[in-house]
């Protein structure tokens, strides 16, 4: 008695299958239509090649790919030049979709398989692969619009363009403004050698420089005149290196000597050294951050110099999402389709050449778990993720074995490599996005996910009251 009801139940639940299916095929098929064009911008990013707050040109490229789909673009938000919200539709759910785009120092490189810097100025380069980052989520972005605009999905899709991520914690400053409030759920991906999704964490991070201001004199014939702003820096780094030992032991400190004087027979008036301190927990790292503090004020002491303190800010660690790392997970392993081409091939075997150690090539058609870990990185999605479940995943856009950070990512992030990279989290971003507008219940679920994680707590930034945007973090310190 009960057959031909249940036989019209299954045919409708079929019914609504097939529709999600054709729905995710569309919204694949506008990313492989627009994939030529996606990477024209990408390598325009790519060689422009510019620093944190300073990518004027490749902010205005995405704001005009945005705008031509389009999206309503508000440029300079939150204080930031290079900043944008893109937005299409209206209603719930809204997904907000995450763009990089600045480029890391010292990096400059052809993309060829041996280090070769470009031959210009410019000394920055793609060593993080931004330039992909960027592109693949705005078009990501610009397909859900077309969706949403034809009827197909109902909700709003909102593209963040996120500048500075490299030490400039754009996105802190972004959610201090306000821009995520009322974003349901918000996806993100990042290049990488090999493809992971997974709820996942990362470091928590806080930046500091030290500035240190002494009195010059001649090294040789009035040395005893003398406080050397050199001799502080070096009491610093090594107070730093005798911290270490008393850490807990995920803790990481770095740092470089941004100025360090002019000449050896002048005693350096001003020196300064630029540090990151690292844990996976933000309330264990305020604690340490001011252990680090009390190393360069004994290096003032010391030396009879002035110590200032250009404190940063940090970035908290991410907030996993179970439940929007599954969504992603199942998309990214059905749709991964990377292989490599014979030149391909030789351009990796030859890239390989320079590694410490050699990965195998097969590993690009897997799909690495890698949930419940802490990654060794830090990203100012971080905060992000403490006031909207979000998730993210990479895609090999590098060689295996390729290091961030180094010129053989730049080097990759200019070829054909990349590009399949890209476009496959492109692809896997829109599929994603449709479960999510076509399933309320999951955005619920990740949710009500987000709340239980917090528990009693709630959001908290590292940055101090009234702090600013460092919209100058990347321009070399002088003396003044």
């Amino acid at each position: 008695m009960h057959s031909i009801p249940l036989m019209i139940s299954q045919l409708c639940f079929a019914g609504v299958a097939e529709q999600a299916a054709d729905q995710k095929q569309q919204l694949i098929s506008f990313v492989n239509r627009h994939e030529s064009e996606a990477w024209t911008a990408a390598r325009s990013i790519w060689h422009w090649a510019e620093p944190g707050y300073q990518e004027t040109r490749s902010c205005a490229l995405l704001a005009d790919i945005l705008r031509r789909a389009g999206l309503h673009v508000e440029q300079g938000v939150a204080g930031i030049p290079t900043a944008l919200v893109a937005t299409a539709g209206t209603g719930r759910p809204v997904i907000g979709i995450l763009g990089e785009f600045d480029a890391l120092p010292g990096l400059s490189q052809e993309d060829v398989p041996w280090r070769q810097p470009r031959d210009d100025a410019n000394s920055y380069g793609h060593g993080c692969g931004h330039h992909l980052f960027g592109v693949a989520a705005a078009y990501a972005a610009c397909a859900l619009a077309e969706q949403i605009r034809s009827g197909g999905i109902s909700g709003t899709v909102r593209f963040y363009g996120c500048p500075a991520e490299e030490g400039g914690s754009a996105k802190v400053f972004m959610v201090q403004a306000g821009l995520f409030d009322g974003c349901d759920a918000v996806l993100h991906w990042h290049p990488a050698n090999r493809n992971s999704a997974g709820d996942k964490s990362s470091l928590a991070r806080i930046a500091a420089k030290f500035r240190f201001r002494g009195r010059p004199a001649h090294a040789a014939a009035s040395p005893q005149q003398g406080r050397s702003a050199l001799d502080a820096v070096e009491l610093t780094n090594h107070a730093a290196q005798l911290l270490r030992e008393h850490t807990p032991e995920a803790t990481r400190i770095h740092h470089v000597i941004t100025h360090g004087g002019v000449a050896p027979n002048v005693v350096p008036e001003f020196a300064e050294a630029y540090y990151y301190i690292r844990h996976p927990q933000s309330d264990e790292l305020l604690g340490l951050y001011q252990r680090l503090e009390l190393c360069a004020k004994a290096g003032a002491l010391a030396t009879e110099t002035v110590l200032e303190i250009d404190y940063q800010g940090g970035i908290r660690e991410i907030l996993p999402n179970t439940t929007l790392a599954q969504v992603v997970m199942e998309n990214l392993k059905q749709l991964n389709d990377l292989g490599y081409t014979a030149a391909e091939t030789e351009f990796a075997l030859r890239l390989q050449e320079t590694f410490l150690e050699q990965e195998p090539f097969d590993q690009i058609k897997s799909v690495e778990d890698v949930g419940g870990t802490v990654g060794k990185g830090s990203t100012d999605v971080g905060d992000v993720s403490w006031v909207v479940p979000t998730t993210g995943f990479g895609t090999a856009c590098w060689v295996p074995g390729t290091p961030g950070h180094s010129w053989q990512a730049v080097a990759c992030g200019g070829t054909t490599i990349a590009r399949k990279g890209m476009n496959l989290a492109a692809r896997v971003l829109v599929a994603a996005a449709c479960d999510l507008y076509r399933n309320p219940i999951l955005v619920r679920e990740a949710q009500e996910e987000h709340v239980r994680r917090i528990g009693e707590g709630k959001y908290e930034s590292l940055m101090r009251p009234q702090q600013k945007p460092p919209l100058d973090y990347r321009k070399r310190t002088t003396p003044n």
